[in-house]
Order: C-alpha cells, then structure tokens, then sequence
C-alpha cells in the first residue's frame, strides 16, 4: 500500500509538471525542496525540544509524541511556501520556454525527480510520527528484528532523502557537527524506537540517561563471550536489536536512569524503555577530530547483565521507583553491545532525544579493571514477550512517597550528586539539543 502512495506521488508530480510547469520552475521547485527538507532537518530537533518541554510542564502534553515530526513537518512547509512563493512571482513575470520537445520531456523528468523527494519527506514525517511500527510501512519484524537487513519502500524514497542530509551534513556544510555522526541510519531508529507502541518515544527529562566519568565501558571476558555465543546458536537474540555478526568485540556500557525522568504520564516516561531505544554510536578506533564530526554507526545491545556472568534479553524493561536503592539518583545498567571489530564507542543514545558522550578515558581496554557488575533487576514488564507466562507485578507499596514528592526530592538528591561524585557527567554542554558533551577531554 504504502508504495502504491509513493507512485501515485511520483507520477502526480510529472504530471502536474508536464501540463501546469515549465522546466526553470520545475527545476527551482527540487531545488527548494531539497532546501526545504535540509533545514527541516538541521533545526527540527529545536523546535522538538520546546514542545517536549511544554509537555513536561504539564501544558501541550498531548502534542509530545508528535513532537519531532510536527517539527520537522512545520519547518519543511514553511521555508518550502515562502521559497516557492518567490519563485512563482518571479517567473511568472518573466516565463522562461525552451521548445516544445525539451519543455515536454524535461518536465516530466524533473516531475519524477520532485516526486521521489516529497514522497520521501512524507514517509520521513509518517516514520517519526507515534504510528503503530507497521506503518507508513513494516521496515523490521517485531518479532525477529535484523537490523542489518530493513525493510524498504519502493526506490527507497525516505532513504534517498535522509541520506542526502547525511552527505551535506558530513561534507562542507558540516562545520563542527554532523548528523552522520550522531543520526547514523536515521530511519532504522525511528522505526526501532516505536516497536512498541505502548513505550513513549521520548523522555521528559533531557538528559535521561547518564554514563560515568570512570569506568564507563569495557571488553567483555571471554566467558561472557561464549555464553553470546550459544545463546544465539540458541535464537534467544531473534527479539533484541543487537546481533552477534561478523568480527566484533562485546563491550560492557554502564548507563543509568535518572530517577528524575520517571514520570507518571506514559508520554514522557523514561523508565519503561526497550532494547531497540536504546543505541551505541561508534567510531573508527583512534579516531581524531571532533567527535560530533564526521560519521558513526549505530550497535544495539543483546541484553543487560543480571548478575556477573548471566545476560538478560528481555526486549522491554521497567524501571520503577522502588528499583532506586538508598535513595540513589540513577539506577544503573549493564548493557552488552557486539561492537564491530576497528570500532569504538563515542556516544551513548537513548530513545529519539538523548544523547550522552562517553568520556575516552572511561573506556577500559582491559576487561581485568571492570568495576563489580551492577546486577540490574529491574521490576518486570507484564506480558512481554519474554515473561508472558509469568505473574504481573504486585503493585508499588501504598506507602511509598507521592509523585511530585519523590520527584522533587530526586531533583535535589541529583543536583547534589553532580556537584560531589566523580561518577557523573558534571561539566556538560548541550551542542545539539538533546547531546551531552564533556568538556574535559
């Protein structure tokens, strides 16, 4: 169905070009829209961030999981309106003709060319929109994800134009910072990110997610090693994201949530997540530049780690206020990524708005000096498909503080902690809405 769309797209634009255009204004038409799109891109991350935090105030809050795509869909039609405007006024006091036979053909050529962009900017929109993950089309199975090996529509339309962003933000319009760099297969995320339909695409809390300052990463030890092994000799990777492929090095990434991004409205909630939300972008090893700039690679994770040598592989997992020990501001994981063998991890993403730098000197390269496994056991998820068989979760004790309470008193445990524990992320910039970058490297 949806490349039934995606013709008629194609075909109405060569047909509206060939009886109503000329080729100078067929060809200013592509033009802009391909600008059009650039700056939908480059700036709707921006004006996501301000409805996400309306949202979080409690005003707008129904307009949160539409957040990024009525960003990007608002900036598109206008810079493409006002463009277009000026360049209708322009030719239509001075139309350009080339001859019957170059006007004829040349229309419907650029008619195609138009199309195969707008089409792609809708099915751009309809992927960051919160839709069912079978829609605009089914570009991973639920229930056996390869992330190597997506689902496409006809041409392949959405990856034609987020792949040309991705080439003009790499190349001279990068400047320090590159979409290539922290958007890496840009459509697979979207898609991953709304597997499920019931876990929100965004966190209210920016940043979510933290990393620490010491000992943020390490290799795997080869027992942990085998044990991957036979599990997917086994099929128990088939439901998360990451998959053993190739020549690859499993890391250890410890990232803790925020007990301040627990929220009770499911729009904005952190602490239910999936696998497939959350992301390791990396780099060629001993890289050197910038680390927003040039172009990384997405690894998601098998699993968490249970205890020291157990690998959990439940697809979806619930954090709840109780799992949050002494108090604690975050609660931490363990999570296990296939990194690619030349490879190394920059940057840590998690759902559609966070993005947390991994400091270079808190990746270990020996997995002798790994800090003790956190043991993560967080509360289950009742009826996923890993523990349909199992009992739901007994509700939270009755006693236990009020929302705003806790939350209020996690706002200033948090505050404190980052002002006294080494742990945490402390000097943080925020270069691109939603990225934390240290400064002390």
């Amino acid at each position: 169905m949806t490349s039934i769309v995606v013709l008629l797209i194609i075909v109405g634009c060569a047909v509206f070009q060939f009886f109503k255009g000329t080729i100078v204004r067929a060809f200013a038409t592509i033009i802009i829209a391909i600008f059009a799109s650039i700056v939908a891109f480059g700036f709707f991350e921006i004006l996501a961030a301000v409805l996400i935090k309306r949202g979080d105030s409690g005003s707008m809050l129904a307009l949160v999981p539409w957040a990024h795509s009525l960003g990007f869909l608002l900036i598109f039609v206008l810079v493409f309106a006002v463009l277009q405007t000026a360049v209708v006024q322009l030719t239509h006091k001075r139309p350009v003709d080339l001859g019957f036979l170059p006007e004829r053909i040349g229309r419907v050529v650029l008619g195609i060319v138009l199309g195969l962009v707008a089409s792609g900017v809708l099915m751009t929109f309809l992927a960051m929109a919160p839709l069912p993950s079978q829609y605009p089309y089914e570009r991973f199975e639920s229930r056996n994800i390869k992330v190597d090996n997506p689902n496409k529509v006809l041409l392949n339309v959405d990856g034609f134009v987020t792949g040309l962003f991705g080439v003009v933000s790499n190349g001279s319009f990068s400047g320090k910072r590159s979409f290539a760099s922290l958007r890496p297969n840009f459509l697979d995320q979207l898609y991953l990110n709304r597997l499920d339909s019931d876990v929100s695409l965004v966190s209210g809390t920016l940043p979510a997610i933290e990393v620490p300052r010491d000992k943020a990463a390490w290799p795997a030890p080869d027992a942990l090693k085998t044990q991957i092994e036979d599990l997917n000799s086994q099929g128990k990777f088939a439901r998360t994201p990451g998959k053993p492929i190739g020549n690859y090095q499993p890391m250890i990434v410890r990232v803790g949530i925020k007990r301040m991004a627990l929220k009770t409205d499911s729009k904005i909630n952190a602490g239910i997540f999936t696998l497939s939300q959350l992301r390791l972008i990396c780099k060629e090893r001993g890289y050197e530049g910038e680390p927003l700039a040039g172009k990384g690679q997405d690894v998601y994770p098998l699993g968490y780690l249970k205890a020291a040598d157990e690998i959990e592989t439940n697809f979806k997992i619930q954090v709840e206020r109780s799992d949050f020990t002494n108090n604690a501001g975050t609660k931490d994981f363990d999570f296990i990524f296939p990194v690619p063998s030349g490879l190394q991890p920059v940057f840590v993403g998690f759902k559609l708005n966070n993005i947390v730098q991994i400091p270079t000197n808190a990746i270990l390269t020996d997995a002798s000096e790994a800090p003790p496994a956190v043991g993560s056991s967080p509360s289950s998820v009742p009826g996923t498909p890993d523990e349909e068989d199992q009992e739901p979760e007994t509700p939270e004790n009755p006693q236990e503080p009020s929302e705003e309470t806790d939350q209020g008193q996690s706002e200033a445990q948090e505050s404190s902690d980052n002002a006294s524990e080494p742990g945490r992320v402390e000097r943080l910039t925020e270069s691109i809405t939603g990225v934390q970058l240290d400064e002390d490297q």
